[in-house]
C-alpha cells in the first residue's frame, strides 16, 4: 500500500471536514517526524472504531486513535485509524477545531508506528509527544491532557 504520499481515507467523515490542510499535516509528519516513512490515515466513524478495536485489540468500545504498525517497517510503517466523532468532542472539550484534534490524533497515533508506548517507556513518548506537537504548533497533545 505505500506511495509517494500519506494516505487519508475518509469514511463517513463530514463535508465540512477541510481536507487539504489535514492532507498537507500528514505530509509534514511523513516528511518531519516520520523520516520520510509513509503511512495511511483513516478517519471514519465511532462505529468503524469500535468494530476495529473489538477485532484486532479484543476491546468492544470506540476510542479515538488506534495505531497498527507493519510487523517490519520500512518505507510504509502502519496504518492508523481516528475516530471523527470522538476527534469532535474532544475538539469541543479543549476548545480547539476539530481539524486540530485530528492533527493531535494523528501525531499520537504516529509515534505509536514509530514503536513508542506511552504505558510502558517511561516518559519517552510523553517527552516525543511534547516536543513534536510544541515544533507543528499543535496545543495540549493526549499524554499531556492525561496527566491532568
Amino acid at each position: 500500500m505505500a506511495s509517494s504520499e500519506p494516505l487519508l481515507l475518509f469514511r463517513r467523515a463530514p463535508a465540512a471536514l477541510n481536507r487539504a490542510p489535514l492532507r498537507a499535516f500528514a505530509r509534514r509528519l511523513r516528511d518531519q517526524v516520520a523520516g520520510g516513512r509513509n503511512f495511511s490515515c483513516l478517519i471514519a466513524d465511532d462505529r468503524e472504531l469500535c468494530r476495529l478495536n473489538a477485532q484486532f485489540l479484543g476491546k468492544n468500545y470506540a476510542t479515538d486513535v488506534l495505531s497498527f504498525p507493519e510487523p517490519e517497517p520500512a518505507d510504509f510503517l502502519g496504518e492508523l485509524a481516528i475516530s471523527r466523532q470522538r476527534a469532535a468532542a474532544q475538539a469541543r472539550r479543549f476548545g480547539h477545531s476539530l481539524e486540530k484534534e485530528i492533527q493531535i490524533l494523528m501525531l499520537h497515533g504516529l509515534l505509536h508506528l514509530l514503536g513508542m508506548d506511552h504505558e510502558r517507556d517511561r516518559g519517552r513518548m510523553a517527552r516525543a509527544e511534547t516536543q513534536w506537537r510544541t515544533r507543528l504548533g499543535l496545543p495540549a497533545g493526549l499524554i499531556e491532557r492525561e496527566a491532568r
